[in-house]
């Protein structure tokens, strides 16, 4: 008669294993997901030792450990309990072999969660456990169930090691493995063959199976979830009124903070940090205005806001936020992300995936609402931002826009007292673009915190934002009104950083006149240039092509100069013109200036007979006392307006 006690001991350890490897992969998985330190890459190698080496070896090494004359042996033995030759010792090898695969499994399937996802959820209020629980593990869930399952097949087919450490000893630690082995050994085939055929099926299967889940779990919409941690959209968004629920919020601080709130909102930052390549070093402060952050890619506008969230944490300096210290180097002040009541949209938006959309909103919404009142707040978001039927989608069933909108929604659910745009519109079409620009300058006429937002689009920023952050190479090189930095910019690289194409080395002659090296022409000032004058610029939309001969009798004919026209670039209702003065140009590349013009005006300019005339008024001339090492470049190379 076939002994099944094989059968049902192996299942018995691999199960058990198969416990103690989940709740020991994940554990170890989380660690060194966030571990950077340099023993990282051999602690990855210890754990994943029990994948390559032979089994026999494991099980010697384990034997020297738990044995009689190994360490934990003999504390076991000091307490008459042994390992050596019993069918737990079966699951401790079975443990230790099938933890390499939910360990890897585990890892990867954490590294491919988007951080920023992580980052947002911490902004909105949650704690490390909460971001685990409702965030990290549910999007892990398919790979733990992978390697759940990868693990129990392991430890099904583990011969070796149990072994050398249980034996075999048949009804008490006789595996299948073992029970095929001696089966062939004794030769009795169809024994051997139909415990291998039970493995297969059972190690397959279930592979078979997660496989199919985790392809019907990428195909089909979730459902929600009746989980502690996700909270559940209630009916009345189906279409019955809410009534008039008064929604309370709090505002979420640590104590012992010092909380002097003045009722204008106030933004207080100094601070630097060491970067390999620059070290950010920025002093400003804002109130309620919108301030935008301009600078190149890379000029450290992504990196503040990310110190202002507490993301990133300052190498010195202070950050103070409506009289609350959000950071204190020296103090050794610094309040975590999900006390800052700070709000953030990313570029990419950040959703959640395995949320709807109302409980992507209802995330950062304090515990003590009641379930009505966080509802009444969901919607009173939703209707603002014209999506109320859109509350139990999911954010994938949305447009680019949609969600754009969502995530501006959920910044702004719990009441942030600053709220941090990180290029909310990078990723947005033309069209959708302006559209989304308009409900976001609505929505920030209202808004009664601070806001900066970061953004390459001068045309965005100066429509969007009442004041400007100027930042090159991590640092302030200008901070003002928007009117005063893009008419009265105070050196060249602010003229770059806020689209002036035409700059040139210039050199004061008299009272009223100044020498541009690089457009090799004397120039009329409207005021006494400087003693020091370095530099000199015009803006591409304020140089005038004259579409007829000045008459003389009406005045001195200054700074008209005739021109050649070198290339164009077309957009669709304007054009760049690029100029050579006095010279008709030599190759495609030979130019001085560049012009903006419009599509009429274009129509104006384009039969004239060269050369043209091009007029440079002196009220638009800016005259700079520093130098910019761009200059010495050629006017093509000069940083152009995004």
């Amino acid at each position: 008669m076939l002994d099944f006690s094989p059968l049902w001991i192996s299942l018995r350890i691999a199960a058990i294993a198969t416990i103690f490897t989940s709740f020991l992969g994940v554990a170890v998985a989380y660690f060194m997901y966030h571990y950077r330190g340099r023993w990282r890459s051999c602690l990855d190698s210890i754990l994943l030792a029990p994948m390559v080496l032979p089994p026999t070896v494991l099980g010697f090494f384990l034997l020297m450990v738990l044995g009689k004359q190994g360490p934990l042996g003999q504390l076991l033995h000091s307490v008459n309990l042994g390992v050596v030759f019993t069918w737990y010792a079966a699951v401790i090898t079975a443990t230790v072999v099938a933890l390499p695969l939910m360990y890897k499994t585990t890892l990867g399937a954490f590294e491919q969660i988007d951080r920023s996802l992580l980052q947002v959820a911490r902004t909105l209020g949650a704690n490390e456990t909460s971001v685990f629980f409702r965030i990290t593990l549910p999007l892990a869930l398919p790979g733990l169930v992978a390697g759940m399952t990868l693990s129990f097949a392991r430890a099904l087919g583990e011969f070796g090691a149990t072994l050398m450490l249980a034996g075999n000893i048949p009804g008490r630690t006789q595996t299948l493995p073992m029970a095929i082995y001696f089966a062939v050994e004794r030769g009795d085939v169809r024994e051997a063959a139909l415990w291998s055929a039970v493995i297969l099926t059972v190690a397959l299967g279930g592979i078979v199976a997660v496989n199919r889940w985790s392809t019907q779990q990428n195909r089909r919409p979730r459902k929600q979830s009746a989980g502690p941690f996700i909270w559940s959209l209630p009916a009345p968004l189906d279409g019955q009124p809410l009534g008039d629920v008064s929604v309370r919020h709090r505002e979420r601080q640590p104590p012992g903070i010092n909380d002097k709130r003045p009722h204008q909102p106030v933004l207080e930052v100094a601070l630097t940090k060491q970067l390999p390549h620059f070290t950010l070093n920025v002093e400003f402060s804002t109130t309620q205005q919108p301030l935008g952050l301009l600078g190149a890619s890379g000029a450290g506008k992504s990196l503040l806001l990310r110190c202002l969230a507490g993301l990133e944490t300052p190498d010195t300096g202070r950050i103070v936020l409506n009289g609350r210290v959000l950071f204190d180097a020296a103090q050794g002040i610094d309040v975590p992300i999900c006390d800052r009541n700070i709000g953030i949209l990313f570029q990419n938006y950040a959703l959640f995936p395995h949320l709807t959309i109302a409980q992507n909103i209802a995330f950062g919404l304090p515990n003590h609402l009641t379930p009505r009142e966080t509802t009444a707040s969901v919607m009173q978001q939703l209707k603002a931002m014209h999506l109320a039927t859109l509350a139990n989608h999911y954010p994938h069933q949305l447009s680019g826009g949609q969600q754009q909108r969502i995530a501006l929604a959920r910044a702004l659910a719990n009441q942030p007292a600053m709220l941090l745009l990180d290029e909310p519109f990078a990723a947005l079409d033309t069209h959708l673009r302006d559209h989304i620009e308009q409900q976001l300058t609505q929505q920030l006429q209202t808004f009664p915190g601070i806001t900066l937002l970061v953004t390459h689009n001068l045309d965005e920023a100066y429509r969007i934002c009442d004041r400007l952050l100027v930042l090159d190479q991590g640092s302030t090189i200008a901070h003002g009104p928007k009117q005063h930095i893009f008419e009265h910019p105070s050196t060249p690289r602010v003229a770059q950083l806020t689209g002036c194409k035409n700059l040139s080395p210039a050199m004061a002659l008299n009272h009223r006149s100044v020498n541009a090296h690089h457009w090799q022409c004397h120039l009329q000032t409207q005021t006494p240039p400087p003693s020091n004058l370095q530099a000199i610029g015009i803006r591409s939309h304020h140089i005038e092509i004259l579409t007829s001969t000045p008459d003389p009798t009406t005045g001195p004919n200054i700074n008209t100069f005739p021109c050649w026209l070198t290339a164009t670039s077309t957009l669709p209702h304007t054009m760049t013109l690029y100029l050579k003065l006095h010279t008709p140009p030599t190759h495609d590349q030979d130019y001085h200036l560049q012009a903006h013009v419009t599509e009429s005006q274009w129509q104006l300019i384009k039969p004239q007979p060269a050369p043209w005339l091009v007029h440079l008024a002196p009220k638009r001339l800016l005259l700079f006392t520093e130098r910019e090492a761009a200059l010495h470049r050629q006017p093509q190379d000069v940083m152009s307006e995004h």
